[in-house]
Formats: structure tokens, C-alpha cells, sequence
């Protein structure tokens, strides 16, 4: 018996990284996982895994899991993956926030194919090379940071809950990140971290998102709560940055921290931002079993 026996999932984003381990964890403890993202071939090799993929790790291991092809940035696309969820596995009970802008490019409509250029930087006379980065930023491309991360979460929040209030039972996890808190209260001595101005700035709009739908779904018993890496966590989009870290965490230690989370009691722990360090030593007990 799986701790998530019965349950139907979406998970977005689930093609590699955090999602993908969100989505074996979560069926390999008995859920039927819509595992969604736009990935259906490699298009740029530093960004490697396909929902396919994906899908086919699961069924091997057992589970059950269904590929769904979804755009976040398509503004049909939110209601059109949970209807085939449902179609093909049933009521959704459980959603998984995962997807998010966070390297250059992305793939093609048809999904084969390479990655499209950059942007141009916004104006020769605006952007000048020893200025800041965010005068070169197009509003654009810092918009699309939140069309996915929080516009696409916001509609899948919606639909997914809606399942959930028919169903009687549910929980939502939104992944979130400590971009959202970077570079925190000036004056900035130490520079050495950088900021993520779109990524983390869509990050703390998702967490006050979660906030709010927490505070509306605990009546009906829907727990609602964002999940972050308590340490870098090495995944392909991180890697694509090629940044080091001196202390990383383990992407099957966030999944697990996930599935936990999926568990608690809406009376007990919602509306929170959780690093998923907490909530394996059980810092937000008692968790429901």
C-alpha cells in the first residue's frame, strides 16, 4: 500500500529536474501521475529528458502515469492538460507546480528543431555593457517568468481545486525557491550572490499566491503550501548556468519532501513556505497518515 494509493496527480515541469523525481516519487507511492511539460524531444543537450521519458521511468518502476503536452504560455493549455488528466486517470486530488522559465531559450512549437536566440538587449542607447543587466532585460522576457510560474499556476490552482472540493479531499504543492528572498534588505556589501530579478520575483508572487489560496481552500480540507530547496539542489537547469555550489541537496529528498507534504492536514500545516530540510526532519508535524 502506497501512501498516495487512489490519488491522481499533475505535475508540471516533469520532464526533467525536480519534476521529474516529484513525479516517480509521487507514483511510485500508488498515484496516477499526468506528468505535463512541453518537452517531447531533446532540443538542447545541457537540457536532456522528455516527458516520454519521464513516463516511461515510471511504467517501468510499476506506475502508472500518462504524458500530457502542455505550453504554460498558451492560454488554453491550463484547462485543456487537466481535462485530459482527467480523462485519462480521473479526478485530480493532487497538483504539483513545478514549471518554471529558467534558462535562455526555449524549444521550438514542434519540439525538435534548436533553441531560438536570445533576445536583443532592449536599445544600444538604454543597455550599455557596463550598466546594469536589468536595463538590457526586454519587459518580455521578465513577464514570462510569471505568464508561467504563477499566471499558468493561478488557472491550474483554479481548475484542479474545484476538482478537489467535488472529490472532498486534495492538496497543492507550488515549488518554490530562495530567489524569492534574494538579495533580501540593502545596503549590499557583499554582491557575490547576484539576483534573479523574473525567476525570483515570480518565485515570491507564487508563495503569496499560496498564501491566499490556502486561506479560501482549508474550509474544504485542501491543503495549500509551497515547497522550497532548503540547499541548491544540481538539476539540468541549474547546471545550465554552470554555477557551483559547496552544499547541495538531493533531488530524491526533495520528491520524498513533496510526497510529505501532499499528506498534511489542511487544519494543521498550509499557507506556508517550507524548505524541503523541514519538512524531512518534521519540523510542521503532525503530518496525516
Amino acid at each position: 500500500m502506497g501512501r498516495l494509493d487512489g490519488e491522481v496527480a499533475i505535475v508540471t515541469g516533469a520532464s526533467r529536474g525536480l519534476g521529474r523525481a516529484i513525479a516517480r516519487a509521487f507514483a511510485a507511492e500508488g498515484a496516477a501521475v499526468a506528468v505535463v511539460a512541453r518537452t517531447e524531444q531533446v532540443w538542447d543537450q545541457r537540457l536532456p529528458g522528455t516527458i516520454g521519458e519521464t513516463v516511461a521511468q515510471i511504467e517501468a518502476d510499476g506506475g502508472r502515469a500518462v504524458a500530457v503536452r502542455a505550453d504554460l504560455l498558451d492560454p488554453a493549455d491550463p484547462a485543456r492538460l487537466v481535462q485530459a488528466a482527467r480523462d485519462a486517470l480521473g479526478p485530480v486530488t493532487l497538483l504539483v507546480n513545478n514549471a518554471a522559465f529558467t534558462a535562455p531559450g526555449r524549444p521550438p512549437r514542434d519540439g525538435a528543431g534548436t533553441a531560438p536566440p536570445p533576445a536583443p538587449a532592449v536599445a544600444a542607447d538604454i543597455a550599455k555593457a557596463d550598466w546594469p543587466a536589468f536595463l538590457g532585460t526586454r519587459r518580455s522576457a521578465f513577464e514570462r517568468h510569471f505568464r508561467i510560474a504563477v499566471f499558468a499556476a493561478y488557472e491550474l490552482m483554479q481548475l484542479a481545486a474545484a476538482e478537489m472540493i467535488r472529490t472532498g479531499h486534495g492538496s497543492i504543492v507550488n515549488i518554490t525557491s530562495g530567489a524569492s528572498r534574494m538579495p533580501g534588505d540593502g545596503p549590499y556589501a557583499d554582491r557575490s550572490e547576484g539576483i534573479l530579478p523574473g525567476y525570483g520575483g515570480s518565485k515570491a508572487a507564487l508563495e503569496h499566491l499560496t498564501q491566499c489560496a490556502a486561506f479560501e481552500l482549508q474550509e474544504h480540507g485542501i491543503a495549500v503550501n509551497a515547497l522550497s530547496p532548503s540547499k541548491a539542489i544540481i538539476t539540468p537547469g541549474v547546471q545550465y548556468y554552470s554555477r557551483r555550489f559547496d552544499d547541495v541537496g538531493s533531488s530524491d529528498d526533495f520528491a520524498e519532501a513533496a510526497v510529505r507534504l501532499s499528506l498534511v492536514d489542511a487544519g494543521t500545516v498550509t499557507g506556508r513556505t517550507i524548505g524541503h530540510l523541514e519538512v524531512l526532519d518534521g519540523s510542521f508535524r503532525p503530518w496525516a497518515t
